[in-house]
């Protein structure tokens, strides 16, 4: 049983990742700021590109969820591999939540007047709010698992 939620965990990972690169690949064709610009044009835009380097953090995260929940799978979750892994997912959410918050800030400062920026602003609210909670419970683990190493060590030695 452990090893079958092990890999619907790792398949809703894989799923994440999927629908998160067709709408980063999707979204700009849509979107209003590209309303009259040719394809070429559209990914070269400043802001779309800013969204794509700020993805990578997201990404890399999702790789450190898939890579913990290997070593769940393989029983080293009580390693130092756990701990670095939670520690980048932990460092990933807290670059992400910033660099959120510095796309809300331009666009709360440099939006056309004719644009109501609610809509954007409200998504980085909630998304900030979501990769902060992220990387509170990555601490918090990390620092659980720490703990559960030393006390496995200690242990060992005494014995």
């Amino acid at each position: 049983m452990k090893r079958i939620s092990i890999i619907f965990l790792q398949a809703v990972v894989v799923l994440i990742d999927i629908v998160a690169l067709a709408i980063l690949i999707r979204f700009p064709l849509t979107e209003g700021r590209a309303a009259n610009l040719d394809l070429f044009s559209i990914y070269f835009d400043p802001f779309i590109l800013y969204g794509y380097a700020a993805s990578i953090a997201f990404f890399v995260a999702l790789y450190n969820a898939f890579k913990l929940l290997r070593y769940i799978g393989q029983n080293k979750v009580f390693s130092s591999n756990s701990v670095k892994t939670l520690k980048s997912i932990k460092y990933c959410a807290f670059i992400l939540s910033i660099l959120i918050v510095l796309a809300g800030l331009y666009i709360r400062l440099f939006h056309s007047k004719e644009d109501d920026p609610a809509g954007f602003l409200a998504i980085c609210i909630v998304t900030t709010f979501v990769s902060i909670v992220v990387a509170t419970a990555a601490a918090i683990f990390e620092k659980l698992l720490q703990n559960a190493i030393d006390m496995k060590s200690e242990n060992d030695l005494t014995i």
